[in-house]
This record gives structure tokens, C-alpha cells and sequence, in this order.
């Protein structure tokens, strides 16, 4: 008997040693378009979000995470390479940074967890724009899983056309079909499959949710969470775009997303509301399925969980609706981080970036460091979130436009060097510019110090949503904008 009580003990002495060695995994969770109004975030005092709740309670949880574009390829493609978007000149949402020759070999950031950790990398849904980094199978991802979609459709757009056309992404709504049947779900099961066959390898898992981006199309038991009255609706001031330079206007010029004018004049601003809140409700579903199977599994404790956006999204605020932005609205996202090496119940409020998510990865894995990329690590926050972050979080728009985010102040400057301060303690809202208050001269040249040094034009093959600006001429997208030419939809 003696004899097998200390066999035993051996034994389970030996298991723990082999648990304590083995290397956490990941689970990459993206949604697409999501802006701040996630529960935990406080965006929108009537969000339901139960599963990124208890996520962001988990651990650690950050409140004023940025992207590095208000834009999906030169967004994913910084976060997935490292680099900033003013660093490889990827603005549009062409070209596919790999079609570019100098920067086709860049090691990614799944590329990099195969070769020094061993990972095996699996990926379903969006995760580079599109259907960039599913060409390749076996470059960029070990296994693919379905692609992102917001099917099922209803036969016909249910808003008609907009005022810039009759784009089939442009539409919003409720119509009867099957939560199964949405592209998202699918891309959920997918993964879950994968974690029910209980990998043997580490894996790198990532998931993209292709909603709430347009079109927002929900069932009726998510319309039902939020009230259709014009409580649901985000505040906003007339006048917004008063005391903001022209150029901010450029940013956005001619685009399918409508602008507010268009949405009041066709009583579609609450519904557009409340599709986006129902398509997240939905969407916070899917991320709850995929915690139930790493819990189901035995995974959860062993798994390193990183959940992000893109970048934000305008529903009315600053006059229009979309991206495309270097405000708050455009740019704030979702970012949490949970599992080994991950203090939870943690909220920080320190700036955070997307590029800040590959070398914290490559830390909380205890992988070398890899050299040359743009981002810092945050595992100094994961392990206490007061500990300060002397960077900002910065984000660019097409060559030479930024915004830097510090813990109390956004400070923008464009292109053709007009400028947008806003204190954000008192003005969460961003609607008083102080760029021209003389007082507040000392923290414009604070923040200026951190405005990135390298501002490369856009990368050959650019294309949509290209800004350029040369010798005092705007083009966007190959025509010319004059000084006193009407803002589409707006004066037109």
C-alpha cells in the first residue's frame, strides 16, 4: 500500500511538472467595426454584452485601446506585422501587404509563434481584410476555417439606396432568418470544433466576427434587447463640426457610409442604432460559445485570451456614420487580455495599441524578442494595471493625418498641419476644439514630440480610401478637391 501511495504521488507529481512546462495557448478573438459600445467599455449605457463582461473580469480589461487605422487592411495589417501603417504605407484597403516587395517577407505575428514557439496556428472569420491571408494556405495559417460573411440576406436590401448609391453593404435591419444560418456562427462553430477535438499541439487560435459591420442584420430577439424609441440613441451637438478643420472633412469625403443628415431625413438613424447594438448582442454570443467549449475542454486555464476590434465606428457622432476618423469614435476598441500571466479583474486606462499585442504575446510566452517592431509590450499593465505608459497611442489615416491619445488628451494634426485638441477628462464627447487656445499651447508640443518620425506615401498598388496631399492639393482617390468644393452629402 505504500508502495502505490508513493507511486501515485510520483505520478502526479510528474503530471504537474508536465502541465507547469507546457506552453499556454491562444485564442485571438477579432470583431470587426466594434467600437466602444461594449458593457465593460461604457459606450452605450444600454449595451448588453454578458460574455465580454465576464471576459474583461477575467482579466485584464483596457479602457483606452486604440487602433493604429480607422480602417480594416492597414488596422489588421499593423496589428498582424507590428508596424505602423506610416511605417509600410498600407492605408487602403488594397494593396495585400504580401504583393508589396518590400514587404512581402515580414514575419507576422502567427508566423512568429510557429517558427520560435512550436505553435500550430489555425484561423476562421476575418482576420487580415477580406479574404487576405487565405490565399496562401499553409504561409500565414496552419488550418482555415470558414471565411467571414454576413450572409444570410434578405432578397432584397431593406433600406433601398442611400444618398451615395445603392451599395449592397449599406443596409440594416431585422428580417426573418435562423441565427445558425449567419456567417458568424459558423465561423464560431468552426473554432469550437477545434477546441472539442481537444488539440494535442499549442495552438494559436484566431476567430473574426465579421459583425457588427454593415450589414447589420439581426432576429428578432436581439432587436427586442433595446428599446425602439430614441432612448437608444447616442448624444450628439448640431454643430459639431463647427470648430473642426476642413481637412477633417477630407478624411471621410466620399464614402458608401451616409452621413447623419441623410439618416434623420430618412428615419433610419434608430434603426441603424439598434441593428449595430443587436448585431454586437449577437456577436458577444458567439464569443460566449467559444469560452463555454475552452471551459468544456479543459482549456481555459491553460489559454491565453486576447479580444479586440479593428477600430471604432460613427453612428451620427461628428455629423456622419462609419470610420475613417482620428476621434475617439473611430478609433477607441475593445482590448482584453486573460489567462497565464494575465492579473485578472484588472481595468486599465493607461493608451494602449493594437500594435502593442504582438510583443506583449511574444513576452506573456516567453518567446525571444523580436526585433524592429513599432509596438511596446503591455505586460507591465497585465500584471498592474496603474503602472503608467510614458507612449500614447497613436492612430494615422492616410499619409501624415494623426491622432496621439494619451490618458487625458487627443490631440489630431493633419496633413496640411490644422489641428484638433480635446480634453478628454472634461470632454469625453469631443466637441470643444482647444487647438486654438493659446493656453493650451504646452500640451499640443507634448503631444507633437510623439508624432511618428517616418510618414511614407502609400504603398504601390494603394487603392480606396486613398488621401493625398502634395504642394497644398487634396486628391482623394484620384480627383481633385477644391478649397470651396461642397462636402458630399452635406452641402450638396
Amino acid at each position: 500500500m505504500r508502495f502505490s501511495l508513493g507511486l501515485l504521488a510520483a505520478l502526479v507529481c510528474s503530471v504537474a511538472s508536465f502541465a507547469a512546462e507546457k506552453k499556454p495557448n491562444v485564442l485571438f478573438i477579432a470583431i470587426d467595426d466594434q467600437n466602444d459600445w461594449i458593457g465593460y467599455l461604457g459606450g452605450h449605457p444600454m449595451v448588453k454584452t454578458p460574455h465580454i463582461d465576464r471576459l474583461a473580469k477575467r482579466g485584464t480589461a483596457f479602457t483606452n485601446a486604440h487602433c493604429q487605422a480607422p480602417l480594416c487592411n492597414p488596422s489588421r495589417t499593423s496589428l498582424m506585422t507590428g508596424l505602423r501603417p506610416s511605417t509600410t504605407g498600407i492605408y487602403g484597403l488594397s494593396p495585400w501587404f504580401r504583393t508589396v516587395p518590400e514587404l512581402k517577407d515580414l514575419v507576422t505575428l502567427p508566423q512568429y509563434l510557429k517558427k520560435q514557439g512550436g505553435y500550430k496556428t489555425y484561423s476562421t472569420g476575418k482576420i487580415y481584410h477580406g479574404r487576405y491571408g487565405r490565399q496562401n494556405n499553409g504561409q500565414e495559417f496552419d488550418l482555415i476555417g470558414p471565411g467571414a460573411s454576413g450572409m444570410p440576406f434578405p432578397p432584397k436590401k431593406l433600406i433601398g439606396p442611400t444618398q451615395f448609391g445603392n451599395h449592397k453593404l449599406m443596409d440594416w435591419g431585422v428580417f426573418d432568418h435562423k441565427d445558425e444560418d449567419k456567417g458568424d456562427w459558423k465561423v464560431a462553430s468552426w473554432a469550437v470544433d477545434q477546441l472539442d477535438a481537444k488539440p494535442k499541439e499549442p495552438f494559436f487560435m484566431s476567430v473574426g466576427f465579421f459583425l457588427p459591420h454593415v450589414p447589420c442584420f439581426a432576429t428578432q430577439k436581439w432587436f427586442d434587447l433595446y428599446p425602439d424609441n430614441d432612448s437608444v440613441l447616442p448624444k450628439i451637438v448640431r454643430d459639431d463640426r463647427a470648430d473642426t478643420p476642413r481637412f477633417s472633412w477630407y478624411m471621410h469625403w466620399y464614402l458608401p457610409e451616409v452621413r447623419h443628415k441623410w439618416l434623420e431625413e430618412h428615419n433610419q438613424w434608430r434603426n441603424l442604432v439598434r441593428s449595430y447594438l443587436a448585431c454586437t448582442s449577437f456577436v458577444d454570443s458567439q464569443v460566449g460559445r467559444l469560452m463555454e467549449a475552452l471551459k468544456r475542454n479543459n482549456l481555459d486555464e491553460n489559454t491565453v485570451i486576447v479580444l479586440w476590434s479593428d477600430h471604432g465606428w460613427h453612428l451620427g457622432e461628428k455629423a456622419i456614420s462609419g470610420k475613417n476618423t482620428l476621434w475617439d469614435d473611430g478609433t477607441r476598441v475593445p482590448l482584453i487580455f486573460a489567462g497565464p500571466g494575465v492579473k485578472p479583474g484588472q481595468v486599465c486606462t493607461q493608451p494602449a495599441e493594437l500594435l502593442d499585442i504582438y510583443p506583449t504575446l511574444n513576452e506573456l510566452l516567453d518567446l525571444p524578442k523580436k526585433k524592429g517592431l513599432d509596438g511596446r509590450s503591455l505586460t507591465p499593465q497585465l500584471q498592474n494595471a496603474k503602472a503608467k505608459r510614458r507612449h500614447p497611442a497613436i492612430t494615422t489615416h492616410n499619409h501624415d493625418n494623426h491622432g496621439v491619445r494619451s490618458e487625458n488628451w487627443r490631440y489630431i494634426q493633419y496633413a496640411d498641419g490644422s489641428e484638433e485638441l480635446y480634453d478628454m477628462r472634461n470632454d469625453p464627447n469631443e466637441w470643444h476644439n482647444l487647438a486654438k487656445e493659446p493656453k493650451f499651447a504646452k500640451v499640443i508640443a507634448r503631444h507633437k514630440k510623439f508624432l511618428p518620425k517616418v510618414n511614407r506615401k502609400p504603398a504601390p498598388g494603394s487603392k480606396h480610401r486613398i488621401l493625398l496631399y502634395d504642394d497644398g492639393k487634396v486628391n482623394w482617390q484620384g480627383q481633385n478637391i477644391g478649397p470651396n468644393d461642397p462636402i458630399p452629402g452635406v452641402e450638396d
